[in-house]
């Protein structure tokens, strides 16, 4: 999602311009707060992460103290149970809320000081359940992620329509590029959404729940189309995500919170333990592999919850 507000623009044909999973824990990604963290980082201080983080609505402490890294060109998921904080960390990271400490720093730059287009420029967001505007099409919408790149007296540009066609084809909402928004299936809209972030040409991208109320196939069509953006295009992928299981199946780094702050982060090679995912979920499970990928796959135990029978 564009800092910049939705604005008409001139329709164009995007078929005449268009022819034709982590599995481990450990402390890598996690920093150790030292100290408070000022509004720039370290020289070579590349890439997206938090200081010393906090975060409360009122006097309500949601974020704690949180210090991470997050992966460049990889996909991190961000998960827990409900009230963890993981969508206020998402938005902390996206400058939609303000921080009470700390700092998100992106290439050593806090990003709560940087100025909006640079940062549009830099971060593209697509938060929870985004409204579209009535009978806005598919290329329209995915238009809007062009805006960061508009000034005053620029206007849409041959790479700007190259921007918007690329997005297109990798989400594969070039089809149906003309089709008002309104009327796609909830993956068809998801993937618009998507290809308007892409379109905005950031090297870091954040979604809240991209996920929620998709069915099954349509979650694992957004996941694979994420984790394609980290791995084929060298984009950094933070999405909050609810499915433990998936998180896992698809995500190069998977962040447990629990009550505002890292409980344990997951990454490839080493195994999340059924006694982490207890402590995180407060829920007795079982850890079984995929009969096929050999990834974790933890499964409720009957009747029990936080390990009491």
């Amino acid at each position: 999602m564009s800092y910049w507000p939705l604005r008409p623009i001139r329709r164009r044909s995007a078929r005449k311009a268009g022819s034709g999973g982590a599995a481990g824990m450990r402390s890598v990604g996690v920093e150790t707060a030292v100290g408070a963290a000022g509004a720039e980082g370290e020289p070579g201080d590349d890439g997206l992460r938090t200081r010393c983080l906090q975060v409360a609505y009122g006097r309500r402490l949601v974020i704690d103290g949180v210090s991470l890294s997050v992966p460049s060109g990889r996909l991190t998921a961000l998960i827990g149970p409900n009230g963890s904080g993981k969508s206020t960390l998402l938005g902390a990271m996206a400058r939609l809320l303000a921080p009470r400490a700390g700092a998100v720093l992106l290439d050593g730059r806090s990003v709560h000081h940087m100025p909006t287009r640079a940062l549009a420029r830099a971060l593209g967001i697509l938060p929870q359940s985004p409204v579209v505007p009535e009978s806005l099409t598919a290329y329209e919408l995915v238009s809007r992620g062009r805006y960061p790149h508009q000034g005053a007296l620029k206007r849409w540009s041959e790479s700007d329509e190259q921007a918007v066609v690329r997005a297109m084809r990798l989400t594969g909402t070039l089809d149906f590029a003309d089709v008002p928004v309104d009327r796609l299936s909830g993956g068809q809209r998801q993937r618009c959404w998507i290809a308007m972030t892409m379109a905005q040409e950031t090297p870091v991208i954040l979604l809240d729940e991209p996920t929620t109320f998709l069915d099954l196939r349509y979650q694992v069509e957004v996941l694979e189309l994420l984790r394609t953006l980290a791995h084929a295009h060298g984009r950094t992928v933070v999405a909050v995500l609810h499915d433990l299981n998936l998180a896992l199946a698809y995500a190069d780094c998977v962040v447990c919170l629990k009550e505002g702050r890292i409980h344990a982060v997951a990454q490839e090679g080493e195994p999340l333990t059924s006694e982490t995912v207890r402590e995180v979920y407060g829920l007795a499970v079982t850890r079984v592999s995929h009969p096929i990928t050999g990834a974790p796959v933890f499964l409720p135990l009957p009747s029990t919850v936080g390990g009491a029978p």
